[in-house]
């Protein structure tokens, strides 16, 4: 990267597809230069079209579900506090978890969506802490409010996010970092394809919300210090008030009924 101190830097895991894609995308049209990384070789043509913006861009091709991958990826910001960072990478697992899914996915789904974030968050944490400033973004869901079944280890992931998020902002409070999680509802990206969940009702769902446009609510909330976003439709914003309201069971019911293996007609 040249003139390394000239703008704003920021960076984005899952940046290769998605709403990584858009928070980087939307990052650097504000003019930040931007380190950004996925596990897939897309990652060096996604940063190319963000170069054409003007901004200094980063490629790291690394593998964020284990420790070395996030070791890689900090490394690459060459020992500057990063002014923002967007921890989104995260993948699904789609089956009913005792009878249908592999263990060696369900402790990689944690390793990626769990572990990589706390990693990372605690490598650029005293970095930022070091220079009074920084914002850090967090991308949950609004599964995080609810039970999962048939996707268990995500929506108990997503979980861990707003409550690891929610706690660190507090601690972080009147030092000059805030931190936001941003909470999407059903999002058209490839994460169902991934998951294999395009048998159920909620992979199949019409108008799933534009990730760019999910990305923008995280990036305008973000460059605010909000707390929180639900980003996303009217629907997602009410799936989202109605799971601070149902009791567990009622919420484990309504979500089963459409992640479940085959329940699109």
């Amino acid at each position: 990267m040249t003139n390394p101190e000239s703008r704003p830097l920021a960076v984005v895991t899952g940046a290769s597809s998605g709403i990584g894609y858009g928070l980087a995308s939307v990052l650097g049209e504000a003019g930040f230069d931007l380190v950004v990384a996925a596990e897939d070789p897309v990652i060096t043509a996604a940063a190319a079209s963000f170069g054409r913006r003007g901004v200094a861009v980063k490629a790291v091709q690394a593998d964020l579900a284990t420790y070395d991958g996030v070791e890689r990826l900090y490394a690459a910001l060459g020992g500057r506090a990063p002014d923002a960072v967007a921890i989104n990478a995260g993948v699904g697992i789609s089956g009913d978890f005792a009878r249908d899914n592999d263990l060696a996915a369900d402790l990689r789904l944690i390793d990626l969506n769990v572990k990589s974030a706390v990693h990372l968050a605690k490598r650029v944490l005293p970095d930022m802490l070091a220079a009074g400033a920084g914002k850090l973004l967090f991308t949950s869901s609004v599964a995080a409010r609810m039970p999962g079944p048939y996707e268990a280890t995500y929506a108990a992931s997503k979980a861990f996010i707003l409550s690891f998020a929610e706690a660190i902002r507090y601690e972080l409070r009147n030092t000059g970092i805030t931190v936001t999680v941003l909470m999407p509802g059903p999002t058209d990206t490839n994460l169902f394809a991934r998951a294999g969940m395009q048998e159920t009702k909620l992979g199949a769902m019409d108008g799933k919300d534009h990730p760019l446009d999910v990305a923008r609510e995280g990036f305008h909330a973000l460059m605010a210090g909000k707390d929180l976003v639900v980003a996303g439709s009217f629907r997602t914003k009410i799936r989202a008030t109605v799971g601070k309201v149902l009791s567990e069971t009622a919420k484990a019911k309504m979500h089963g009924q459409i992640s479940e293996p085959g329940s699109v007609a």
